[in-house]
């Protein structure tokens, strides 16, 4: 039988929390730095038994947040047009792509950060996803200044310093961006007015609304390129919105 459970044969024994963990371990270099045998070099390895555990923990928390977060993960849409000469795409921006990973990390005790780095050949951009008990893992990108459209060399370096930011973001949480779907066009009926546009737009901020999400929730580039037909339920969602942040 096991010792723990004499007396108690229903009794479940769980392992300690994290913090009980580094509590207990700090009693007991406590208990031996005031020993009457105090043993520096026992003390110092007593340290290092306790970062070593304070990491593993770091790493197990950090894999469950991650793990949590893939349950549920963000929906990134390919909601900005980029058109020149015979070329025309959809692509994230970085702004989207920030505020909604961003949001949804943070539910899970992560963050994001980027380093970036220059030398003569390339720029590299590092992403850096963190856990709040401190273990961090890195997704490292590299590139030559984006030269094209006919930008300044200042121009060049931000663009490919943006692009890289961007693309480290969604590899270092497994995320890819999903293509546009122009409901406009598929719909028929044009898209809103300038009257319906203005509307909205009070209606946003008078709630405050964040235009980013708006606009990747219905998946338009701009307020102004909303199918006609959606404009009922863009304006619905928002007087809903306004009458919440009312109460």
């Amino acid at each position: 039988m096991n010792e723990l459970a004499v007396g108690q044969p229903n009794a479940i024994t769980k392992a300690p929390e994290p913090e009980q963990g580094s509590v207990a371990l700090m009693r007991l270099i406590e208990r031996a730095a005031t020993s009457p045998d105090f043993d520096v070099a026992k003390l110092e390895k007593l340290f290092d038994v306790k970062e070593r555990w304070e990491r593993a923990e770091a790493h197990k928390a950090f894999v469950a947040a991650v793990a949590a977060f893939k349950k549920n993960p963000p929906e990134i849409i390919k909601s900005k047009l980029v058109a020149f000469g015979n070329t025309k795409y959809h692509h994230a921006t970085l702004d989207q792509v920030c505020s909604v990973i961003g949001e949804a990390l943070g539910a899970h005790g992560l963050s994001h950060r980027w380093s970036v780095e220059q030398d003569e050949r390339a720029i590299r951009v590092s992403c850096i996803i963190t856990h709040e008990l401190g273990h961090s893992e890195t997704v490292t990108m590299s590139a030559t200044p984006d030269t094209s459209g006919q930008k300044n060399a200042i121009q060049a370096i931000g663009s490919a310093v943006s692009y890289l930011q961007r693309y480290t973001l969604l590899a270092a949480t497994g995320l890819a961006a999903k293509e546009y779907d122009d409901d406009g066009a598929k719909t028929g009926g044009g898209t809103i007015s300038d009257e319906q546009k203005a509307e909205l737009i009070d209606l946003m901020q008078a709630t405050g609304a964040d235009t980013v999400k708006f606009l990747a929730f219905f998946r338009i580039d701009a307020i102004d390129s909303l199918a006609a037909a959606k404009f009922n339920e863009a304006r619905n969602m928002l007087t809903r919105k306004r009458g919440q942040a009312a109460k």
